[in-house]
């Protein structure tokens, strides 16, 4: 149920789990922010909201900043899971399952190819860096981000339909596996995907598919950015 019914406001859906929840735009995939409780996690998605804009600079789409949580109307709550806790949006809402057009299948084209160059520009900016630890010396160096994302973006793709490339070359690979991505959204648009796989099992709608691939890229750019050391 909405919060708000006014047609200014940002229509937004909190995963919520035992000890994380998320908050994403329904309309912009990539845009979603996770914090301890549901007003940390609006407020986090705000805080975003300038980084993200930045993202999309660039291209015709048109993307306004909130100044504070009131911008947005929470259309949706979903129940979390592990997942949620373990630190990745799990739960797709109601309205991925829309059937999408072909405007908006450009549209996710945009958004896409705008999420992935912004991980492109923060990969070149932290080459020959060092990246910041984490309080115990955790992280990731870049090298392994940049396989994650690859390994990730794969089991994306098996989830909605896609039978898998193969390759060893990271480099190669990344422009191989995106242009997958893109393949994979227009099949799966014009229905050249079965919704169940062979075996019965449910596989993901196209719009949940790209709000988890946009998502998992900039939350990975942006860590890359904050984690760069001086020098």
């Amino acid at each position: 149920m909405r919060d708000s019914q006014s047609p200014n406001r940002i229509d937004v859906y909190l995963e919520i789990g035992k000890k994380k929840t998320f908050a994403g735009a329904i309309d912009w995939p990539g845009w979603c922010r996770s914090a301890r409780d549901e007003g940390s996690a609006l407020q986090a998605l705000v805080d975003y909201g300038p980084r993200y804009a930045r993202v999309l600079r660039g291209t015709p789409l048109e993307f306004r900043v909130p100044v504070d949580p009131s911008a947005f109307a929470v259309v949706e709550r979903l129940e979390g899971d592990a997942t949620t806790d373990f630190g990745a949006p799990g739960k797709a809402p109601s309205s991925d399952a829309k059937p999408v057009d072909t405007a908006e299948l450009r549209r996710f084209q945009m958004l896409l190819e705008a999420c992935w160059a912004a991980f492109d520009a923060a990969v070149r900016a932290a080459g020959g860096r060092q990246l910041r630890r984490g309080p115990r010396g955790g992280g990731r160096e870049l090298a392994q981000i940049v396989r994650h994302l690859l390994d990730a973006d794969g089991g994306y793709l098996a989830a909605l339909g896609w039978k898998l490339d193969k390759g060893s070359d990271p480099g190669k690979m990344m422009a191989t596996r995106r242009q997958a991505i893109l393949n994979a959204l227009a099949l799966a648009i014009s229905g050249g995907i079965a919704e169940r796989g062979p075996r019965g099992g449910v596989r993901w709608t196209p719009r949940y598919f790209v709000r988890r691939v946009a998502w998992h890229a900039l939350d990975h750019a942006w860590e890359i950015e904050d984690r760069i050391l001086p020098g």
